[in-house]
Formats: C-alpha cells, structure tokens, sequence
C-alpha cells in the first residue's frame, strides 16, 4: 500500500492537471452518494463538522474521504479542513493508497472551481480578488490563473496582516498582488472574485459587480453560512458543482431560494452539464456569473485516482 504526501502532490500534479482530470471525471461519471455529515460540538469555540465522503467505479476503484471541519483551527494557526483518503484496489477492494486528505481537499477544491471559470469566466479575466486568506486561497489563486491570464491579485480577509501577507507571497510567484482592507472598491474592478471564507454573513454584494464578472464560492458549505447577498445571486446567471448538493448545504444558494429572490430554475447547471456539453456556460461578456461549490465525492476520488497515477508515473 502506497502513501502520497502532501508534498508529492504539489510536486507531482499541476493545478491544469487537475482541472482536466475533473472534466473527465465529471464528464464520464462516477458512484457518489451525497456525503454524510455530522455536526461535532465544541466549547468555547464554533462546532465542528465531521463529513464521510465515499464514490467508485462499476468493476472499477473505489475510495472514501474521512474529513474535519473545525472553524476554531484558524486561531491555532492550522487548516480548518483535515482529512485522509483511503483508495481501494478495483478488483480486490484492498486498500491500496493513502493519500494526504487535506493536500488532496483544497487542490481538488480549487480545481473544481477553475474548471468552472473555464466555462463561465470571460477568457480574458486578468484581475482576481482573493476574499480570505486560509489554505484554500493560494490554491484557488493558482488553479484560475491555470486557465486565465490572470495578472493582478487583491486579497482581502478580516485580518489585514494576513492578507499583506499572503500578498508577498503570491507576489513572489510573479502576480501583481496586494492586499487590501477595501473589499468594496477591490471588487468594483473585478474580473474574477473567489471566496474561501467560513462567514455566515454576506462579505460580496451584488451592487458591487461590474458587468462580466465572474464570482467563485467556495465556502460556506452549511445552510447557515455565506459569503454574497441575495441581490448577487439575482444579479447573475447561477450555476453548482452539483444540483443535489449545492440546493441542499450551499448556504449562499439555500438562504436566496428561502427568500424567495431565486427559483430552483434559476441554478442554470451544474459541472456534469457543463462538460459533457449539455448546459451552455457564458454567453456573453457582459453577463455576471457565480459558481457555487459544496464540495462532491467523486473530486476526491478522481483527483485521488489522478495523483496516485502521477507519483506512480513519477518512479516514486
């Protein structure tokens, strides 16, 4: 049995890699139950969330994603997403790799979002606002400029340091970046806005898209978080990692349809449309897009798939 390190994959698998390995996946299809999640209470701190992730293959492969979410990691310095994956051999079902499930979360996280962008971002998206700035930012940032030529980069999180901080270092990677304290004016100018917050409160309002704006969510994955208002989600053409999942725990979707400002019918599609070519993604340059993910099984296990196949590859 094979164990993949956080550090293989980065070295091993590119963000494009990874993207394209998901638009097969999602593409050709897999076995994958809604995930299972459980609420863990803790004192002193915002509760826990313990989520089970399994997907498989007919006659094929087979892995499950074992993951915690904890908020109060943030103030220990540490990821608020753990996790490990566990790959089953195809025809025996022994395990037959364990990968770093934290590494594989925010690189198969990330990727699902740019694999959406390549959809429904204008193909000349070059300014991107980073909102928070956690584990997931830099791996967001890295996967859309994987697909777009994205130049400058303004980050944005509750705390400035952070932000300045993480700035110098995507700087160092050869962007335009900077932080900022100004979310407001950052996202007036905007091509692209991802967000990888825990917020229950809407950061990202709809009165500050230009038009052809592109906004990418990825937190806010219970019905009681967000990250955008109402006015946004009306303001542009809707679109989820996948239908059952993002109507049911995406917070941003869920609160607006509550509301009664969205009908389902508004969710336009989802990433088994978009790549198998049966939704249509942006048709316009001046038309405002969001992509709303909660995450889905089948990114474990094809990114899974994909890394033990690159580090295999790789003689390691």
């Amino acid at each position: 049995m094979r164990f993949v390190s956080a550090e293989e994959i980065d070295k091993f698998v590119s963000p494009r890699d990874l993207v394209e390995a998901l638009r097969q996946g999602f593409a050709a299809g897999c076995e994958a139950p809604l995930r299972s999640h459980f609420n863990m209470e803790r004192s002193n701190e915002d509760d826990a969330t313990f989520l089970i992730m399994p997907a498989w293959q007919k006659d094929g492969a087979a892995g499950v994603k074992v993951a915690a979410v904890v908020p109060g990691n943030s103030a220990r310095g540490l990821p608020a997403v753990s996790g490990t994956y566990i790959l089953l051999d195809g025809v025996t079902g022994q395990p037959s790799a364990v990968i770093d499930g934290t590494k594989l979360t925010t690189r198969r996280t990330a990727a699902a979002s740019a694999l959406a962008a390549d959809y429904l971002a204008r193909k000349d998206t070059r300014e991107m606002v980073m909102v928070g700035s956690g584990a997931m930012a830099p791996n967001l940032i890295n996967a859309h400029a994987s697909v777009r030529p994205i130049k400058k980069v303004t980050i944005w999180n509750r705390n400035g340091d952070k932000a300045r901080a993480l700035a110098l270092e995507t700087a160092a990677l050869g962007f335009d970046a900077v932080g900022t304290d100004d979310l407001e004016t950052a996202c007036k100018t905007a091509d692209l806005i991802s967000c990888a917050t825990l917020s229950t409160e809407p950061l990202v309002r709809g009165a500050w898209l230009r038009d052809g704006t592109h906004v990418d969510l990825v937190g806010a994955f219970k019905p009681t978080m967000r990250e955008t208002d109402d006015a946004l989600m009306q303001k542009c053409r809707i679109y989820v990692d996948s239908f059952e999942g993002a109507s049911a725990e995406g917070g941003d979707v869920v609160q607006a349809l509550k509301a009664g400002s969205i009908a389902k019918s508004d969710i336009l599609g989802d990433l088994f449309g978009l790549t198998r070519g049966e939704v249509k993604g942006r048709e316009t340059d001046g038309e405002c897009t969001v992509f709303k993910s909660v995450g889905h099984s089948l990114e474990d296990f094809v990114a899974a798939v994909a890394v033990v196949k690159a580090v295999e590859g790789a003689g390691k």
